[in-house]
């Protein structure tokens, strides 16, 4: 471990710092890489007609996110349970993104694993995270709210010995997490349709989890958020539009699912979901949007997720990418001032 453990707060920027140097620096071999064995995004047929001159740019950027943030936490972390736990949760679902990706690519078509298989996989990687957090870490199986209001999840738990050691199901917990880390991930996806835009949300919402991290007492998720928010910054050197690559289904799954594995290890479930906003936003518009097809054959936007109904109205895409990084910072401010307000 490198930087004096006296001063967390200096690990924390330096983890920053040198995760977005490492993706940085890496990312234009990979892009040269992907190039040369003809691995490139497959464009939505039905989506905004500007797009299809992204069609073949590089994906899977995500792959040097993930290898930022793991190098970064190595260096610069202390390997507590917590943190071992949130990385390798993370690194779970950048895998399931990766096969995602690969099945995209291989078959050339914008849809990859199909919504039944990834959600096996996300089933999986919230279930096993939440009974080793709930058993491993000590995580409450509680919900607070700002104000000090607290719902207790834990209510309905099945305890029995392991090895010789207690181990408690706290079925409540159990899918609320679930909910909370295949929402998030599925959201931060969602809202990788345009340059720029999940890099640098993900990048502005891990941000945020650094600095509440930090004040919830664990300096070792703070530095795995800034590592992260760092791999997201050296990405965006590379992904600003017009972009040289995109993260894929590799780096949104994991930035989604990293944000709301830290947010569970903090306590701070519904804090984080005024942080995540934008994501939830996102996610909801889809929603809406097919609920009201199949209900009225109507759309209420005219493209969704709703980054797409602003371009659809003729904005710009770097103005749509920089106004939500504007909505996400306004949402993060929002979520950090809730955080103080929690019993």
């Amino acid at each position: 471990m490198f930087g004096n453990p006296m001063y967390p707060t200096f690990q924390a920027f330096l983890a920053l710092g040198v995760s977005a140097i490492i993706a940085a620096v890496l990312m234009p071999f990979w892009i040269r890489l992907l190039k040369v064995e003809g691995i490139g995004q497959q464009v939505r047929a039905d989506g905004p007609q500007r797009h299809l001159i992204k069609q073949g740019t590089p994906t899977m950027g995500g792959v040097i996110i993930l290898l930022a943030v793991t190098v970064t936490c190595i260096l610069l972390g202390r390997l507590t349970t917590e943190l071992v736990l949130v990385l390798v949760a993370t690194l779970a679902c950048g895998l399931l993104g990766l096969i995602d990706d690969g099945t995209s690519v291989s078959h050339g078509r914008s849809l990859g694993l199909t919504p039944h298989a990834k959600m096996i996989g996300l089933t999986l990687i919230c279930v096993v995270f939440c009974l080793l957090a709930v058993n491993w870490c000590g995580v409450a199986p509680e919900v607070r709210f700002p104000g000090g209001f607290t719902i207790d999840l834990g209510v309905l738990t099945t305890s029995f010995e392991l090895g010789g050691e207690p181990f408690q199901i706290p079925w409540l917990y159990v899918m609320f997490t679930w909910l909370l880390i295949a929402g998030l991930s599925n959201a931060v996806n969602l809202t990788d349709g345009l340059d720029g835009l999940a890099g640098g949300t993900s990048m502005i919402a891990m941000l945020i989890m650094a600095a509440i991290s930090f004040l919830h007492g664990d300096p070792n998720l703070s530095v795995f958020c800034t590592a992260c928010a760092g791999a997201c910054l050296g990405f965006l050197w590379f992904n600003c539009y017009p972009a040289s690559i995109f993260m894929g289904d590799t780096g949104s799954l994991a930035l989604g699912c990293a944000f709301a594995c830290v947010a569970i290890m903090t306590n701070t479930e519904v804090v984080s979901l005024i942080v995540g906003a934008l994501f939830i936003i996102e996610a909801l518009s889809v929603m809406i949007q097919v609920l009201s097809f199949k209900a009225t054959g109507k759309r209420v936007f005219l493209m969704a997720p709703i980054h797409h109904h602003f371009e659809k109205l003729g904005w710009a895409e770097t103005k749509v990418v920089i106004r939500f990084w504007i909505v996400a910072a306004a949402f993060g401010a929002l979520g950090l001032a809730l955080f103080f307000q929690l019993g």
